[in-house]
């Protein structure tokens, strides 16, 4: 009989290519990897891992049975969402992230709501951008996580997740308080050719959406300065060292000598959480997506 945690084990090895990748994934040591896969090439009776360098690689039989693992595994994860559908309750551990602008402005108001109606439930949250979050929830790291993209470019989800929408965040340029365009009630991209921008980082999705959107407009930006967080994107805006989208979710409170004013072109991002598919009956899911939901609507 195949034991179903060293399945877990084979298959977190097959997903993250390495023990201490592994290790990482299931919160064990990397001893304790070892031990189990030694365990399950007895159990099989074949040689499942190779040194590869100073790593290790699977043979063709650890392969072949880690597409098992994988496919037992979701069916094991099937079978807990039946049970928990079927007894109707809120229970056991749920696993979410979201990117950060959302995990502060929904994440307090969300993850108290369900502490306080599902006592039962034990939350674990993190902070990740959005291809962290979806590849934690293909890689079964995670249950949910809430993620985004924009009205000109979607975001391509990975089969056998589901996503549902839980708002749409309008965006508009942050500039300092003496700039030109401070005191106008709607600006066009066009109107920022000659700013300095403060974006993301090189390669994130939503730098490449700037970058995208800009360029579509004839536009060669001028990067001066990347910052991953809103609150210091709008820090470096408040000392004039240029301009940066403003998304509403997450900004406030905003730096005092910092303005900002909405795009004639409405800019919005799409906010959504996704989640696998084999876990769509799970009571605790459909917990978690009204919350947010629910969060999202009292913002106004």
């Amino acid at each position: 009989m195949l034991n179903l945690e060293r399945l877990r084990t084979l298959d977190a090895l097959a997903r993250h290519g390495s023990v201490s990748g592994a290790a990482e994934a299931l919160h064990i040591t990397t001893s304790a990897v070892s031990q189990q896969m030694s365990k399950l090439e007895r159990e099989v009776g074949q040689q499942l891992l190779a040194k590869n360098g100073r790593g290790v690689r699977l043979t063709d039989a650890g392969r072949l049975l880690a597409e098992h693992a994988a496919r037992i595994l979701s069916q094991v994860e099937l079978a807990q969402s039946d049970l928990e559908a079927q007894r109707g309750q809120v229970v056991g551990e749920l696993r979410l992230s979201a990117f950060p602008t959302a995990a502060r402005g929904l994440f307090p108001t969300a993850l108290a709501a369900l502490r306080a109606q599902h006592p039962a439930l034990r939350i674990r949250s993190s902070e990740l951008e959005p291809e962290l979050g979806i590849s934690g929830v293909v890689r079964g790291d995670l249950d949910l996580a809430v993620v985004l993209d924009w009205y000109n470019k979607p975001m391509a989800l990975p089969d056998g997740l589901v996503k549902a929408h839980i708002l749409d965040d309008p965006a508009e340029v942050a500039m300092p308080a003496g700039h030109r365009l401070a005191d106008r009630e709607e600006v066009d991209l066009a109107e920022f050719a000659d700013d300095e921008w403060i974006t993301w980082g090189e390669g994130e999705f939503c730098h490449e959406w700037l970058m995208f959107t800009l360029r579509s407009k004839g536009i060669e930006p001028i990067v001066g300065h990347r910052a991953a967080e809103t609150h210091t994107q709008l820090g470096l805006v408040s000392a004039g060292l240029g301009v940066c989208i403003a998304p509403v979710l997450g900004r406030h409170p905003m730096p005092a000598a910092v303005v900002t004013v909405p795009l004639r072109q409405r800019v919005r991002r799409h906010v959504y959480v996704v989640w696998r598919a084999d876990a769509d009956r799970r009571p605790s899911i459909r917990a978690a997506v009204k919350a947010l939901r629910a969060a999202a609507e009292s913002l106004g």
